[in-house]
């Protein structure tokens, strides 16, 4: 996907041609300022978050109202011009990369929280309202929106919707699929669409969870409505210190076997830590091989006998110190070091790749311990965060893209992450995606018989395959293809795995 080649000639005139007659044709449905097309304007928009791969594409589409994104749409489909739908463009797999021939629908403008309704504990918002927005719109009733991703403070509920984003207490109070109710939007033809209900059921087939995580193949989301939920009279976090990462790996599994399920638990490494402290100076342990925070919400008597239990089980499985949140300002200066952890990674290396995969929580030892054999073996350095109590993976590689082979071994050690994954019992995604980074790895884990499964639902909600093409789902070339690098290349034997 990397676009350093220099197209011919030719190409160049026909991608000419062809943005002419795009832009003349949206001009029609859109005011001035709405459309982008100079190279100088387009170029904000040629990655998300993952910055490794970079598109330009033919134009940039800002409509201000729905009439208008179902015009840009129809006008887009009646041109077989490909479109990808863009939020704040903070995800991590590109899955908003731009198509070189297609045009980049921007939803910023989409920002407005519509509605907030305290006694059905619900809100209705545009797609382009900031995660954090609605729990701060929310306040004044003693609610919030569960899903926190570190992103929070400007990732979008439309791209949360796109990816299925999780957080650091989806735990307990679940991924974005558990607290959206109800999504509307367009299809690709520009036709309006709702999906889900604020009633306990809905009419019909529910595809509701076929939409949310779908990363923009299926339709674009213009609206939903989520949960809100009760702030909880009381938090407190232990901050839990240990020697060995295998015990801390255990420690985890330890929790959830003992029947608790905290409000959040996350591990991270060694490396992870200093990076962090260096930065927020939450008070983490550097002398720790891993530390574990776990989190317990609820009234002030829940809370006590809940961090009791944990404080229990974290001693058994060898804490050699464990620090309990005294106060509100300390709870939220220990979590402030994990949402903290990829600008902290990003100031001890120029660059750096999230990887992204969920694992069973009993190998989570065995997962670190391989990625520490792989550090040796591609001369990468990585740190380590995790959703330990769901057992997904965020390991983040550090390297320099201005070096082209550290680029390479960068891919081939996140590619090695991933299967490794797989082979562990566990997928090559949690809460990210698969836009175009994990291409070559969904070869590894579905069949060719599921795959096309997959492009039959892809069909069946967008026939033309416009709504952002080329990702997700891999095509059976593509994956042949991958599977003859695979070897020569020297990762795990491909397409059938060992299992750990």
């Amino acid at each position: 996907m990397n676009t350093a080649f220099a197209p011919s000639q030719s190409a160049q005139n026909e991608r000419v041609a062809r943005r002419a007659q795009v832009v003349s044709e949206l001009t029609a449905v859109l005011p001035p300022h709405a459309l982008l097309w100079h190279t100088e304007d387009t170029v904000p928009y040629e990655c998300d978050g993952l910055t490794a791969y970079r598109e330009q594409p033919l134009a940039v589409a800002l409509p201000e109202t729905e009439e208008q994104v179902a015009a840009v749409l129809r006008t887009c489909h009646r041109l077989q011009v490909p479109v990808v739908a863009r939020g704040a463009g903070t995800g991590l797999s590109g899955g908003a990369m731009p198509h070189r021939q297609g045009v980049t629908l921007s939803l910023a403008k989409f920002n407005r929280i519509l509605k907030v309704d305290p006694f059905s504990r619900t809100a209705v918002v545009q797609c382009g309202v900031r995660n954090l927005a609605i729990s701060e719109a929310a306040a004044p009733h003693g609610l919030y929106y569960a899903p926190d991703p570190s992103s929070q403070i400007a990732c979008t509920i439309g791209g949360n919707v796109a990816e299925n984003s999780g957080g650091v207490h989806c735990l307990k109070y679940g991924l974005t699929v558990h607290n959206v109710l109800r999504v509307r939007g367009f299809t690709m033809e520009g036709e309006p669409v709702e999906f889900g209900s604020e009633a306990f059921d809905v009419a019909g087939l529910d595809l509701m969870a076929v939409m949310v995580g779908s990363e923009g193949m299926l339709a674009v989301v213009t609206e939903a409505t989520v949960k809100l939920v009760p702030k909880p009279r009381l938090a407190r976090c232990i901050m839990a210190s240990f020697d060995d990462i295998r015990r801390a790996g255990d420690a985890v599994a330890a929790i959830i076997a003992a029947g608790i399920i905290p409000a959040g638990l996350e591990m991270m490494d060694k490396p992870m830590v200093a990076a962090v402290e260096d930065f927020v100076h939450a008070g983490y342990d550097l002398d720790a091989a891993a530390i574990l925070l776990c989190e317990s919400d609820g009234t002030p008597e829940e809370v006590a006998e809940e961090i009791g239990r944990m404080q229990d089980v974290l001693i058994e499985s060898g804490a050699t110190r464990m620090e309990v949140s005294r106060d509100e300002a300390q709870r939220l200066r220990f979590w402030s070091g994990r949402k903290n952890a990829f600008p902290a990674s990003g100031r001890i290396s120029p660059d750096y790749m999230c990887m992204d995969s969920t694992i069973p929580r009993k190998r989570l030892a065995d997962i670190l311990l391989a990625i520490a054999e792989m550090e040796k073996k591609y001369q990468l350095r990585c740190v380590n965060v995790f959703h330990a109590g769901d057992g997904n993976l965020h390991p983040l590689i550090l390297f320099d893209a201005n070096d082209p082979d550290q680029l390479r071994r960068c891919e081939l050690f996140g590619a090695d992450i991933l299967e490794t994954s797989v082979a562990m019992g566990g997928t090559v995604t949690g809460e990210h995606g698969v836009g175009v980074e994990k291409l070559g790895s969904m070869c590894v884990q579905f069949s060719s018989a599921e795959r096309a499964q997959m492009f039959g639902v892809k069909h069946a909600f967008d026939p033309a395959g416009l709504l952002n093409p080329g990702k997700v789902i891999p095509t059976l070339h593509r994956c042949a293809e991958y599977g003859k690098m695979h070897v020569r290349k020297g990762l795990l034997p491909f397409p059938e795995l060992p299992r750990f």
